[in-house]
């Protein structure tokens, strides 16, 4: 193994001796992945904080950046990035400051380039699977009726508030559910 911050480091390119220990999750995402380029792990709503839903493969299988989606009904969120994975799949490179039509409907998505320092609270499952950062996160942002996403300041307080600012360092977020229940 190499320094290479590029060279995936997933647990279907690397035997790490505990093949043996994997649970039913880590089969279905190794069996997403093989079979489909990649998985959706989808996380509801609960006491503990709005959902999100993530992928586990794209930069295993298209050397492209995971996609992150926040607080949306779950199957929406599952459609979004599956959208964004064909696209990826299919040879468009995704970054970080790009803006998507057709993504969700009525609206268009905004990606952002997701700190380091969020890894551990939001992507646990990825993390497990590429045994260690880094790999890319970008996040899908999506925007209001107006188009305006919710870091722009004539955004309403409840749309400001739907979804984290994950290309900020934590420090550096607002206050609020982001930050109140999840610590990073």
């Amino acid at each position: 193994m190499t320094d290479d911050p590029f060279q995936c480091r997933c647990i279907l390119c690397h035997d790490y001796g505990d093949r043996n220990e994997v649970d039913r999750v880590d089969l279905a995402i190794i069996k997403n992945v093989q079979q489909h380029g990649w998985h959706v792990v989808v996380v509801p709503e609960d006491e503990i904080g709005p959902g999100f839903a993530y992928t586990i493969g794209l930069s295993h299988t298209h050397g492209a950046p995971e996609l992150a989606v926040f607080e949306l009904e779950i199957h929406a969120m599952h459609r979004m990035l599956n959208r964004l994975g064909v696209k990826s799949a299919a040879g468009a490179v995704l970054a970080d400051g790009q803006r998507h039509l057709g993504v969700v409907h009525g609206h268009q998505v905004a990606l952002r380039q997701v700190d380091l320092r969020w890894y551990r609270p939001f992507f646990g499952q990825a993390i497990g699977f590429y045994r260690r950062p880094p790999f890319p996160v970008l996040q899908v942002a999506w925007s209001d009726a107006d188009n305006r996403f919710h870091w722009e300041e004539q955004v309403d307080e409840r749309h400001r508030e739907s979804q984290p600012q994950l290309w900020l360092r934590p420090s550096e977020h607002p206050a609020g559910v982001w930050t109140t229940e999840i610590r990073p």
